[in-house]
């Protein structure tokens, strides 16, 4: 597969569950199933390890959460709440063991064990305490910075107040799950989709007596922050957390050996339709602090810990049709409306198709007899076809071969190297040529990450287009307001609110710019790249005249799937007319250089045989984080070579010839101020 190719799939996937994150953390209404999600994210991440030219800030791999609401005050978490790793087999939990014994470097028969506590689904909350009282309360927010809920946390009977035992910790950050049981749950199934959703609802009201009222209860797991902690594993410190007056999962066991964990997971999945709070997996911790230490984290997830997920919810239903939605790449994608039906407490109308290969892969038709799947979502998909059920005369799903929008030729792109085509079907149409692709584009020009235009949604774009006010970004900053002020809903209050939004947004970085262009492929992060190669929207806007495009290949970060991208966007005129208009309207910043001050700031580094009770993982999480970067291959922009027992003598010699500097273990610990 090509780059090209490569990194469209991954772009396409990191918008979806970017969208997935927002609607689940932030709006609390989830759109997908958890093994939807679970799905998409192991195959992100799957892609970033198979291709290390992949990156994103909003990989599952790099964030946690959501950003914290506007409507509470905003904290920094001491330290960060982390995301998991998740194992969805007895396969995934042996490569997890084996990746702990290799990164500590012990022999296979290393015995570990293992804190396994059963996931409750509930909302992630961080108490802080001083000197024994409850000073603050946090939501888990991005993972950095959370949201200010003490007032609401302070409801929950379950969260003492003050702890007067002498051993309680100097300070220390509690950390826990806030959810509702079940039985609580009945009372109020008529205001909420499901448990999950009641108590993240209760937990962001703005008046703390209205939380009070929704019987929350709260179980304490983990810590953050600590000081004077005199526990040194995990299984301690659960006893602790109940002789400090929380409580914790009756669930919790001491487990050694995956295959113990294995028969532990099923004991409890059987009871799991019984227990009066939901659960969707198991957490399973490495319970020794030293080890936890050592093996710190890898990006947004702890390496000492995984989730094993259990199995979702399923039901039958009907598909009474399928509609197909245009989005801003001009991808086609099918959505089932089916019979209403009630999965867990939620009303579910609608199941993703992924696309035209699935569809024809289950044989989907309208009409069918369908098993829907899910797990406490609003959005599912379809498992299967009841083929037994199926009516007759009931007709294949053809896909349209012209848009449904502009009517030009849908086509799906050929990969020469895997001699497949692509799995998505696409409108053909460039630029600004088909409607429902313009609509999503001026969608995405005043998006959040783009202009973010306060007061100019995706409703206003939608009404506005209709009303043709707007057909191209640059009639956003030269609209009628006396036209807008006679439209039914807008005064002249509200047209000047969004006269003065309008006006404050034509101020923008050149990064911003690039990344509101809606060019196909290019993200926040690669705009970001653009921006400080071209260093002016001048140098930006010329390359279609100066046609050299394989000169971005240098940028780093920067693929040929990007490239073609660009091409494409230049080599249509509509496209050229807009940043022409663009720049008459606009002031575009010049990009700022950020550097950071670690110890091994703008160093480059490269290992090469085996190292002393130091794994290669180790090494490198040591380079990054101390700003340092760590290569595959010798070459001239290489800093140090860091050679173990029985290097390769390839790269010792091309490392001599370039004249860079080998140094051994103890050398590179030196430059950490650490010993071996």
């Amino acid at each position: 597969m090509k780059k090209k190719e490569i990194y469209k799939k991954y772009k396409e996937k990191i918008n979806l569950i970017t969208k997935f994150n927002k609607s689940y953390f932030e709006k609390s209404t989830p759109i997908v199933s958890d093994i939807e999600y679970d799905e998409l994210k192991k195959e992100i991440i799957n892609l970033e390890k198979e291709y290390n030219f992949l990156k994103s800030k909003k990989s599952p791999a790099e964030t946690v959460g959501y950003k914290p609401s506007k409507n509470f005050k905003k904290a920094l978490h001491k330290t960060p709440m982390l995301s998991l790793a998740n194992a969805f087999s007895k396969d995934d939990l042996i490569n997890f063991e084996k990746k702990i014994t290799n990164f500590l470097s012990k022999k296979n028969d290393y015995k570990i064990f293992y804190s396994a506590e059963p996931k409750i689904d509930g909302i992630s909350a961080s108490l802080t305490y001083k000197k024994g009282n409850l000073i603050r309360g946090l939501s888990r927010g991005d993972g950095k910075e959370g949201e200010d809920i003490t007032g609401n946390l302070n409801t929950i009977e379950d969260i003492p107040k003050t702890i007067p035992s002498r051993d309680f910790p100097e300070e220390i950050d509690i950390r826990g799950e806030v959810f509702i049981q079940n039985s609580d749950f009945e009372k109020l199934k008529d205001k909420f989709a499901n448990p999950r959703n009641a108590a993240s609802g209760s937990l962001r009201q703005k008046n703390p007596e209205d939380t009070k009222k929704i019987p929350l209860k709260f179980i304490a797991y983990t810590f953050g922050f600590e000081k004077g902690l005199k526990v040194d594993n995990q299984f301690d410190y659960l006893n602790k957390l109940g002789e400090w007056g929380f409580k914790t999962n009756p669930l919790n066991k001491l487990i050694s050996g995956v295959k113990n964990l294995i028969t532990n997971y099923v004991d409890i999945e059987k009871k799991r339709a019984n227990l009066d709070f939901d659960i969707d997996g198991i957490v399973y911790k490495i319970n020794d602090f030293a080890l936890q230490k050592r093996l710190g984290n890898v990006a947004n997830a702890p390496r000492w810990a995984i989730a094993h997920k259990f199995s979702s919810n399923k039901a039958v239903s009907e598909i009474k049709d399928i509609e197909i939605q245009i989005g801003r790449t001009g991808a086609l994608t099918p959505v089932a409306k089916i019979k209403p039906i009630n999965i867990g407490g939620v009303l579910v109308s609608n199941a993703t198709l992924h696309n035209e290969d699935e569809i024809k892969r289950k044989d989907i038709r309208i009409g069918d007899t369908v098993t829907v799947e899910r797990a406490g979502d609003v959005i599912p998909h379809i498992l299967s076809v009841d083929f037994k059920k199926r009516k007759k005369n009931v007709q294949r799903f053809v896909f349209p071969e012209k848009c449904p929008s502009c009517g030009s030729k849908t086509i799906k792109e050929f990969n020469s190297i895997t001699r497949k085509k692509d799995a998505v079907r696409r409108c053909s149409s460039e630029g600004y040529f088909c409607e429902k692709i313009s609509v999503e584009k001026l969608k995405h020009f005043v998006s959040k990450e783009a202009f973010n235009i306060d007061g100019f949604g995706k409703k206003i774009v939608e009404n506005f287009w209709k009303l043709k006010l707007i057909k191209f970004p640059q009639d956003i900053f030269k609209l009628d307001y006396n036209k807008i002020q006679k439209l039914e809903g807008w005064g002249e209050l509200s047209v000047e609110n969004l006269k003065y939004s309008i006006n404050e947004k034509k101020k923008i970085s050149l990064e911003k710019l690039i990344y509101a262009l809606g060019i196909r492929h290019i993200g926040l992060e690669n705009a970001k790249l653009l921006s400080k190669y071209f260093t002016s929207f001048q140098n930006f806007k010329n390359l279609s005249v100066t046609n050299k495009y394989n000169d971005l290949l240098n940028i780093d970060g920067i693929g040929e799937t990007q490239v073609n991208s660009i091409k494409n966007f230049f080599s249509v005129p509509k496209n050229f007319e807009v940043l022409i208009e663009l720049e008459k309207l606009l002031t575009i910043k010049k990009p700022i250089f950020e550097k950071k001050n670690g110890l091994l700031k703008d160093k480059f580094f490269l290992v090469t045989g085996k190292l002393y009770n130091l794994s290669r993982a180790e090494v490198k999480s040591l380079i990054e984080e101390n700003s340092g970067t760590t290569v595959s291959s010798v070459t001239k922009k290489l800093n140090y070579l860091i050679t173990g027992e029985k290097p390769t003598k390839r790269k010792v010699e091309s490392a001599k010839a370039l004249k860079i500097k080998i140094i051994n273990q103890d050398e590179f610990l030196k430059m950490l101020n650490k010993t071996s």
